[in-house]
């Protein structure tokens, strides 16, 4: 099976130059957010505020993905990886209300930044999953044609990916967008995710 990207070099640049701006404009702006929520984690005392994972991003990259921690410390104390589920009782207090608003996910804007994410692509996963799913769809290689993002159409519509039958669905859904992926589609799918942030939509 061969996939072609739906962008073109010029729109892909378009792409990065959106996230560069979009990034640091966000950060800026909700940098009242940041500091509430590190003061409530920080009066929590659950380890350190930013949790940092290996993920596996754009051409095959390893970069750490920035979050605000919402598990205890040793969460994966048996040493395996573990995906995370609705209800999860690893989460703290404080993580579980920052996990519902999705502010858990506000140092992403950092990645974004950096260039190690974009606001819109497929989720980055752990090489332990990413093993996992390969064995199964080799055609996952075409993710790395990607820069992860934010937001997808396969997170706003398939939910916690807590399974690997999820993970191949997720899968298919990504390299639809691939093959259809434009700067117009992108916004579609950034509005879309705000909106449903904002009326508390559970995905």
């Amino acid at each position: 099976m061969v996939i072609v990207d739906g962008m073109n070099s010029f729109e892909r640049a378009v792409k990065r130059i959106f996230d560069l701006v979009c990034s640091f404009f966000g950060i800026v702006v909700l940098s009242p957010v940041f500091l509430i929520v590190y003061v409530a984690l920080r009066v929590q005392n659950e380890g350190s505020v930013i949790f940092r994972q290996e993920r596996i991003g754009y051409k095959g990259r390893a970069f750490n993905i920035y979050k605000f921690r919402t598990m205890r410390v040793n969460s994966e104390s048996n040493g395996k990886p573990q995906l995370a589920a609705k209800g999860d009782e690893r989460l703290t207090k404080v993580g579980k209300f920052l996990r519902e608003h999705h502010l858990d996910e506000l140092p992403q804007l950092f990645n974004v930044l950096k260039g190690d994410m974009s606001f819109v692509g497929p989720r980055p996963e752990r090489q332990y999953f990413i093993d996992q799913i390969r064995q199964v769809n080799p055609d996952y290689d075409y993710i790395f044609l990607m820069r992860p993002g934010l937001t997808s159409k396969a997170t706003i519509h398939n939910g916690y990916t807590d399974t690997l039958d999820k993970m191949l669905v997720r899968l298919q859904m990504d390299l639809e967008y691939l093959q259809k992926r434009s700067f117009w589609l992108d916004i579609k799918l950034i509005v879309t995710t705000v909106i449903y942030i904002v009326y508390g939509k559970k995905f």
